[in-house]
């Protein structure tokens, strides 16, 4: 297929419900550690580094025809919130459905009923840019970008912010984005011979934290 596909996978209108999520940001916002344009570059660039790239690294790792239930279980040893696992799994089971009806293929078909309650949306989205023709690279650059642009979309909404400033931190972070999809592109590629321990691991604790601690709000604008 066309790589054009790649645009319409990353369009934030795709109805994939990543809207509903703001990456961490809503409870970075409360904690007082994104206040603005400056501290939302800082968060997005340490989030790129590490949820980005293994979320991008799986991803490509999938489009190489690694196996899902591997992937899938890598991204939960990656991930130690519960409220994180339980979100990548919903996004992740709303990207099959919008995949699946995009994009029809077999593999999709077979690995929602393996994962009827979703995979990691990670995984999903190799499947999908798999499903559409895409490289491992395309769902690399998907992925990296999906972790930094949830983030500044959100904090538009949370913080009355400028969008005019929220895209300049996205644009200032792209030299950036590039390199980490070359790291996730070529841990993907070891995956295939050393299979999913050569996955990046990067951690991010206040990620983590402010996660568990958001999930028991009674009142919030993001579902995580």
């Amino acid at each position: 297929m066309s790589r054009a596909a790649l645009l319409v996978l990353a369009d934030g209108r795709f109805p994939a419900g990543g809207h509903a999520h703001s990456g961490g940001a809503e409870a970075a916002v409360k904690a007082g550690r994104v206040t603005g344009a400056a501290s939302l570059e800082d968060f997005c660039r340490g989030r790129l580094h590490t949820a980005g790239l293994v979320a991008a690294a799986l991803a490509a790792a999938a489009v190489l025809g690694v196996a899902p239930g591997e992937l899938d279980a890598a991204a939960d040893a990656r991930t130690p919130s519960p409220a994180l696992r339980l979100a990548a799994r919903r996004l992740g089971r709303q990207l099959m459905r919008a995949a699946r009806a995009t994009w029809p293929s077999d593999e999709l078909d077979a690995v929602a009923r393996q994962f009827p309650k979703g995979a990691h949306q990670p995984v999903v989205l190799g499947l999908a840019a798999r499903a559409a023709g895409l490289e491992p690279v395309d769902a690399a650059y998907c992925a990296a970008y999906e972790s930094v642009s949830g983030p500044a979309s959100a904090t538009v909404r949370l913080l009355s912010l400028n969008p005019f400033d929220a895209t300049g931190v996205l644009a200032r972070l792209a030299p950036e984005l590039d390199l980490v999809v070359d790291r996730a592109a070529e841990a993907a590629r070891r995956v295939v011979d050393d299979g999913a321990d050569a996955l990046p691991a990067s951690s991010a604790p206040l990620l983590e934290i402010g996660a568990e601690a958001h999930a028991a709000w009674a009142v919030r604008l993001f579902a995580s």
